[in-house]
C-alpha cells in the first residue's frame, strides 16, 4: 500500500498550510490555512463531495487555521479536530464574525492518547512547542493485512521551552519511526543562538531606550509573539521591579484575555507564576501591565513600552520625524521585515520554529523513510532536501502547490536524484590576501541580500573544506552588544543620525551603511544630550 500527499498549498511565502494525505481508504486533511477554499470545493464535478473524511487543525494560527469556518460553512457534516487550547483560539481567526455567529465546530481531542477516528485509523496527539495548543499529530493505519502504517505530521514545531510553551518532547517521540514525516522548515538549514539568548538582547535594548529617554513600540503579531514579549518584560531583571508601564493595545489584550481562560493546558511554571501575581494585567506590581484605550495617547512624561497588534496604525502613538521613540519590529527568516516610515525602526529576531539543527535532530530520531518538506521559503527547504546527512538515509520531498507526492513504503531505500547546487569560482592569492571571484547567479538567489547585508564574511575551515558564510547585522551585534553601553558613551547607538541600523548623516563617511551599535565615527552628535542647533 502507498501512502499519497497533495499539496494544496505547502505555505511558501504568504501562503497558509492545506496537505491531503491519503492513508489506505482514509482521507485526511491537515490544516486548512488557505483563505479561498475553492480548491477543497471546485475538485470534484459534484461540489457536494466532501474534500476529506476529516480535518486536523495543528494550531490557531491564520496560516494553519484561517480557513476552517469556511470549509465548515460548506461541510457541515466534515469532522474537524484540535487540541483543546486550539479549539477555543480557533475564533480568533475570524474576528469579523460575532462571537455567537461561530459555532463550536472544532472538536476537542486528548494529549497522548491514540482515538480512533475512522476505521483502522487512530490518531495521536503531541505538544509540538511554538504556540498553546500547537500539536503534532501521529496517524496510525492497520491494513487488512495488519500491516501498520504511520504519518507524523509536526505542524509548527519548536524544540526549547519559551516563556509560555514548553517545547516539543523529543522524548516521546524519540524512536517511533514513522514511515512518513511531514515537516515544517520554516528555517531551513540556518543555525541561530538559543531562545534565551535572543530574549536577553532584546531585552537590553529596550533597557537602553528605556533608560535613555525613550519609549518603546513593539508591533507584533496578535497571538503568540505578542504574549510572549509581554510576559518576558514582566519577569526579566531588567525590568522586575522599575518604575514602567507596559501599554497593551486592544487587540492584543482581547488575545490575552483568552490566555486567561486557559490557563489549565499551560505550563506548571506558568501556572506557578500566575498562583502569585497576575499573569498579565497588573497595576500594582511593577512593570504595571495596563491596557491601552483606543483613541487615547499615553503620556509623554516618561518612557514606557507598547505591545500593539501589527497592523496598529502607529501613527496614533508617534510621528514620522518623532525622535522619543524606537520601533522593534520581529524578523521571519526567509521573507523581507515589514517596512515603517519612522525615524528609529529596528528589527530583532526571537525564534519560535526549529531550526536546522533542531530540525535534523528530530529527524535522526524519528527515523523515517519519507521526509516531506513543507511551510517556508522555497530557497530554504532545497537547502534541507539537498543535506548530504539527510539525502543518504532518507526519501526527501519538497513539492509545490497542486503538486501529489506518492509516498512509497518498502524495506529497500532509494537514494533519491541529489539537485546540483554548487557553485565554481576562482580563487586569487595576492600577498596580503586572497580574492574569491564567483559567478553571478549566486546573486541572483533570493538569500543574497541577506548574506551580504553588512558585506563582511566569515571563513572557516571544516575538515578538508573551507566554509564561507555571511555574517549579518545581528550577529555583528550580538558581538559586540554583551554589555550595556552607557548613555554617556560617544558611539552611533547614542549618535543623532542612527536610524534603523544605519547611519542617516549626511556628512559621515558611513552614510547610508548599516553601522553596529558601538561603532564611531568622528560625526558622532548625541542624541541624549542635543543642541538646539543640532535637533533643528
Amino acid at each position: 500500500m502507498n501512502l499519497e500527499c497533495l499539496a494544496y498549498s505547502v505555505g511558501h511565502g504568504d501562503d497558509g498550510i492545506c496537505l491531503l494525505v491519503r492513508i489506505g481508504p482514509h482521507r485526511i486533511l491537515l490544516d486548512c490555512g488557505i483563505a479561498d477554499i475553492s480548491l477543497l470545493t471546485n475538485t470534484n464535478e459534484n461540489k457536494q463531495l466532501v474534500p476529506a473524511d476529516i480535518v486536523l487543525c495543528t494550531h490557531a494560527h491564520s496560516d494553519h487555521a484561517q480557513g476552517l469556518f469556511a470549509l465548515h460553512q460548506a461541510f457541515p457534516q466534515l469532522p474537524i479536530y484540535a487540541s483543546e487550547a486550539t479549539t477555543k483560539l480557533l475564533p480568533l481567526n475570524w474576528s469579523k464574525f460575532a462571537a455567537s455567529e461561530i459555532p463550536d465546530f472544532c472538536q476537542p481531542l486528548p494529549w497522548h492518547s491514540p482515538i480512533e477516528l475512522c476505521s483502522g485509523l487512530t490518531v495521536e496527539l503531541f505538544p509540538a512547542g511554538h504556540l498553546p495548543g500547537a500539536t503534532a499529530f501521529l496517524l496510525t493505519y492497520i491494513a487488512e493485512d495488519n500491516r501498520t502504517y504511520k504519518l507524523l505530521y509536526t505542524g509548527d514545531l519548536f524544540l526549547s521551552n519559551s516563556r509560555l510553551v514548553e517545547g516539543l518532547p523529543l522524548g516521546d517521540l524519540r524512536g517511533l519511526k514513522p514511515d512518513v514525516l511531514i515537516i515544517e522548515g520554516s528555517y531551513g538549514t540556518a543555525r541561530y543562538p538559543h531562545r534565551r539568548q535572543l530574549e536577553n538582547h532584546l531585552a537590553e535594548r529596550i533597557y537602553q531606550a528605556i533608560t535613555s529617554g525613550k519609549s518603546v513600540i513593539l508591533p507584533t503579531p496578535a497571538l503568540g509573539l505578542a504574549q510572549e514579549l509581554l510576559m518576558l518584560l514582566r519577569s526579566h531583571h531588567y525590568f522586575t521591579g522599575r518604575d514602567l508601564d507596559i501599554l497593551v493595545d486592544e487587540q492584543v489584550a482581547q488575545v490575552c484575555d483568552l490566555y486567561l481562560q486557559l490557563l489549565s493546558q499551560f505550563p506548571p511554571a506558568v501556572k506557578n507564576f500566575a498562583q502569585h501575581q497576575p499573569l498579565f494585567w497588573d497595576e500594582k506590581v511593577k512593570p504595571r501591565v495596563l491596557r491601552q484605550l483606543p483613541g487615547k495617547i499615553p503620556s509623554g512624561e516618561k518612557p514606557y513600552i507598547l505591545i500593539a497588534a501589527r497592523d496598529t496604525d502607529l501613527s496614533q502613538y508617534v510621528m514620522n520625524q518623532d525622535n522619543s521613540f524606537v520601533v522593534l519590529i520581529p524578523e521571519t527568516p526567509g521573507k523581507i521585515s515589514q517596512e515603517l516610515n519612522f525615524v528609529h525602526t529596528e528589527t530583532y529576531l526571537l525564534t519560535d520554529h526549529c531550526d536546522g539543527l533542531g530540525t535534523t535532530q528530530l529527524i535522526h530520531n524519528l527515523r523515517p523513510q519519507h521526509i516531506v518538506f513543507v511551510h517556508g521559503n522555497p530557497s530554504y527547504l532545497a537547502d534541507l532536501t539537498n543535506l548530504e546527512e539527510l539525502h543518504n538515509r532518507y526519501q526527501l520531498h519538497s513539492p509545490g502547490n497542486g503538486v501529489l507526492v506518492e509516498l512509497p513504503i518498502g524495506d529497500t531505500f532509494i537514494v533519491p536524484t541529489l539537485t546540483e547546487t554548487n557553485y565554481e569560482g576562482e580563487l586569487t592569492e595576492l600577498d596580503t590576501e586572497v580574492i574569491v571571484s564567483l559567478p553571478q547567479s549566486i546573486t541572483n538567489d533570493s538569500r543574497w541580500p541577506i548574506f551580504a547585508d553588512t558585506g563582511i564574511v566569515e571563513v572557516r575551515w571544516q575538515g578538508e573544506e573551507l566554509v564561507m558564510r555571511g555574517i549579518s547585522q545581528r550577529q555583528l551585534l550580538y558581538q559586540t552588544g554583551d554589555r550595556f553601553i552607557s548613555p554617556e558613551l560617544d558611539c552611533c547607538g547614542n549618535c543623532l543620525y542612527y536610524r534603523g541600523q544605519r547611519c542617516s548623516n549626511p556628512t559621515s563617511a558611513l552614510y547610508g551603511f548599516r553601522v553596529i551599535f558601538d561603532g564611531y565615527c568622528p560625526m558622532f552628535k548625541s542624541l541624549h544630550f542635543p543642541s538646539t542647533e543640532e535637533i533643528e
